[in-house]
């Protein structure tokens, strides 16, 4: 892995896509890797580089010490941020606990408590000040700010343990402006070419019974593991990501934190439009998106890519029976993602080499898998056809769906030879009754994970 001494990344939207009284944009700072930390440090007592350099870690017999980084100025004022970091610690034997403070009338803010990882060894947390707070995984400011610290202290039980360690910073900084002047119709009209990410689809509430309702954030971040073929047990998962000091899964640092404990690397961030999103995803990482309203109060699910017509697929683990690939109404996923900010969890290998990511090569309209026709005639009454053309051998799966994601019949589910295929639909579900009137879904799945999606009338 080439190591980088600092990431800086201006994340611009154009004047169509905010106000037209100015907001300032999106900022993200990365500091990533041992060496880099320890030369942004402005100050650090018992605390070294590892033997790897990639991480900075207690020296041999402390069992604390502190590290504060230099104040860093941002280009453009923000009055909200969200930090998160990667690194590693041994159980319930040590831990690290990050803060943060801001420039504040003629001096500085206190330090506020951004989170800790992963023995819970602070008792207690400060996270408000006159200017300002940390809501649970968010700075808010009352202000503008043009800078902050960072601060991270170290503890382990004995020097006998293994000492924690981080190796990743990370603030992303925004004005709040931005997430109320976004142009709606801009972002329905982004079209991204076709994708899809594959993963062994979860199911939160299968799980387990107690805990099932409050694990969408960790269940996700699990499918997104899985999606990296690295081996993850999801209930341990979540027991690690929950939050002592909320009582919650969901805390967004706790869970990139928990992730990189498996090898990847983290950071929650922001997304102003699908086509960013997209582009992502054709570089190998993953997202896991932070919806709301009109969809859910509150849940996490994991960006599965777009199908032919631009629209968003995602792995939802609240749906236990249809979560894989669905397709929600885009004006309504748009609206419950990006109105809360565009939040997400940002995910790569270390390497950032894709895995399970088929991307459209240049100037095709989607993945050369397949070809997927309009089925005929249609608007249809009695009957109606669909065909497809299959470039090789794999396996199959053939669904027509409702507007509500409710799977009506399975028309194809099994191994395919390569050529022309044809299949043919009398309006009825997997249990032999008449469908209703109204608009359908169907949706051509191949081995590999591509997958393409139409719409279709059916008329009673």
């Amino acid at each position: 892995m080439v190591r980088r001494a600092v990431m800086l990344i201006l994340l611009t939207w154009g004047a169509a896509m905010v106000r037209a009284q100015s907001s300032y944009p999106d900022q993200h700072f990365v500091i990533e890797s041992g060496d880099s930390l320890l030369a942004h440090a402005e100050s650090l007592d018992r605390v070294v580089l590892s033997a790897d350099r990639k991480s900075l870690r207690l020296e041999d017999g402390a069992t604390s010490g502190f590290l504060i980084l230099k104040p860093w100025q941002a280009p453009w004022p923000f009055d909200e941020g969200l930090p998160s970091w990667n690194g590693t610690a041994p159980g319930d034997s040590g831990g690290f606990r990050v803060l943060v403070r801001f420039p504040y009338l003629s001096g500085w803010s206190p330090w506020l408590d951004a989170g800790f990882w992963k023995a819970n060894l602070w008792p207690g947390k400060k996270t408000t000040f006159a200017g300002g707070e940390i809501d649970i995984d968010i700075a808010r400011l009352n202000y503008y700010a043009s800078a902050w610290q960072f601060a991270v202290e170290f503890r382990r039980s004995t020097a006998a343990v293994t000492s924690p360690s981080i190796a990743l910073l990370s603030w992303f900084a925004s004005d709040s402006r931005t997430t109320t002047g976004l142009d709606y119709a801009a972002i329905l009209r982004d079209k991204p070419e076709a994708i899809f990410v594959q993963t062994s689809f979860l199911a939160q509430y299968r799980i387990d019974p107690e805990i099932g309702g409050s694990i969408c954030s960790p269940t996700t971040v699990a499918m997104i593991l899985l999606s990296f073929n690295i081996a993850v047990d999801p209930l341990q998962f979540a027991r690690d990501t929950r939050d002592p000091y909320y009582g919650l899964f969901g805390v967004w640092p706790r869970v990139v934190q928990n992730a990189s404990e498996y090898g990847v690397k983290g950071t929650v961030t922001r997304y102003r439009s699908w086509g960013e999103a997209r582009e992502v995803l054709a570089r190998g990482g993953r997202i896991g998106m932070s919806i709301g309203a009109p969809l859910y109060s509150g849940h996490l699910v994991m960006l599965a890519g777009f199908t032919a017509n631009g629209d968003p697929i995602v792995h939802d683990p609240a749906r236990t029976n249809t979560g894989y690939g669905y397709i929600y109404d885009k004006n309504d996923l748009s609206h419950a993602w990006f109105d809360k900010g565009g939040v997400a969890y940002t995910i790569f290998m270390p390497d950032s080499t894709a895995s399970g990511v088929e991307a459209p090569a240049a100037g095709r309209e989607g993945p050369a898998a397949f070809v997927l026709r309009q089925n005929w005639p249609n608007p249809f009454n009695a009957s109606t056809t669909f065909e497809y053309e299959l470039s090789r051998e794999g396996y199959v799966e053939f669904h027509i769906f409702d507007l509500l994601g409710r799977r009506i019949i399975t028309l194809a589910e099994g191994r395919q030879p390569a050529g022309l295929h044809r299949l043919r639909w009398e309006g009825r579900d997997h249990s032999g009754m008449s469908a209703a009137s109204g608009v359908y879904l169907y949706q051509l799945r191949v081995e590999g994970g591509e997958v393409r999606t139409g719409r279709l009338t059916l008329i009673r």
